[in-house]
């Protein structure tokens, strides 16, 4: 097949390409230009996106023996991503930049023009699977990364290849360091590469500013604290809510809701966190449609526990019923259901009680 390999600069993308080339497949490497300002995308570990990362996919393009392009997707990775992830804050939601990231860009614009400009499929680095065609978790549990895929549509995952879901993240930095290949010891990247520092809140303020407001007991509404914006905060964190008021017994206090309109964080209990009921809208299945009712395991976090639960499917919205309480559920991320290792489909959490 003549397929396009995704290369960020890592030892993941690279290995993948190798494999690819390996398996006989006429392969070309295109590094994709996410950042209008590459040189500010990398701190040490942390961030993607720039010089650095784009010279790495060369090289390792180089000692494939490919040809290698670059794709300038800064304007649509912008909209698409880091927008969205700004407005979803701003909206009291969690968003997860890396699902959005493969919706809208590695495996929509990427693929939509690898397709027009005749090429069979699309090779990336993903620690996940295809088994008969549907997505599966991969063997490395700890770099699983079904979760993030789990809203590809069946014909998506038609034009995708995911040769690292059989091996294990040691394995894979073993093999490109025998391939000669100079980012096998490169550290990965981590969530919100295009927060190279780390640090969401100050990125979320510079962008949204900043307007004091109240935080709020859950029962009784008395006023605890101070901060300076609600986008800062998400539902289930603990550090850094520097409130003036103890709870009694010292016990540690979450939040547990953010209301954007009135600006206000509510918090309380750890136990106010449990929910067992998740709604979710607009759901992706990544092959036919389950019935109206099923039982399946849910993961409600990108790095969280499985739950087994039972799902209804009401047209654009589902509810899943969990059969054990879990905790810190945040409108915005994903709930993605599994049957075994198998990827069923997913849809965004609206809601969880």
């Amino acid at each position: 097949m003549k397929v396009l390999a995704a290369m960020s600069g890592g030892v993941d993308s690279a290995v993948a390409a190798a494999r690819a080339v390996e398996a006989g497949h006429d392969v070309t490497g295109v590094h994709l230009a996410l950042s209008t300002a590459p040189a500010t995308l990398r701190t040490g570990a942390r961030g993607c996106c720039s010089v650095e990362d784009a010279n790495d996919a060369r090289r390792a393009a180089d000692v494939l023996g490919i040809p290698f392009y670059v794709w300038d997707l800064a304007e649509r990775f912008k909209a698409d991503v880091i927008d969205d992830f700004v407005s979803e804050y701003a909206a009291g939601r969690t968003p997860n930049p890396c699902l959005r990231c493969n919706e809208k860009i590695k495996f929509s614009a990427v693929l939509d023009r690898a397709l027009a400009l005749g090429f069979d499929a699309v090779v990336t680095g993903h620690h996940a699977r295809l088994v008969d065609g549907r997505l599966a978790r991969s063997v490395d549990l700890a770099k699983d990364q079904s979760y993030v895929l789990a809203v590809l549509t069946s014909d998506q995952l038609r034009h995708a290849i995911f040769p690292l879901g059989d091996s294990t993240k040691t394995q894979v930095r073993a093999e490109a360091a025998a391939r000669g290949l100079a980012v096998a010891d490169k550290p990965d990247s981590h969530d919100s590469c295009f927060i190279a520092d780390g640090d969401t809140r100050g990125f979320l303020a510079r962008r949204l500013g900043s307007e004091p407001g109240p935080i709020v007991d859950a029962d009784t509404g008395a006023v605890l604290g101070s901060h300076t914006g609600a986008h800062g905060f998400t539902v289930g964190q603990r550090r850094g809510l520097q409130l003036t008021v103890p709870a009694p017994g010292g016990a540690p206090r979450y939040v547990l809701s953010i209301r954007p309109a009135s600006n206000t964080v509510v918090v309380g209990p750890g136990e106010r966190l449990d929910v067992t009921e998740v709604s979710g809208m607009r759901p992706v299945w990544t092959g036919t449609a389950p019935a109206d009712t099923f039982d399946c395991c849910v993961q409600l976090r990108a790095h969280g526990m499985t739950s087994p639960a039972s799902v209804d499917v009401a047209g654009d919205e589902v509810v899943a019923r969990l059969h054990a309480p879990q905790r810190g559920v945040a409108p915005g991320q994903a709930i993605v259901f599994y049957d075994g290792d198998l990827v069923l489909g997913s849809a965004t959490i609206t809601a969880a009680a």
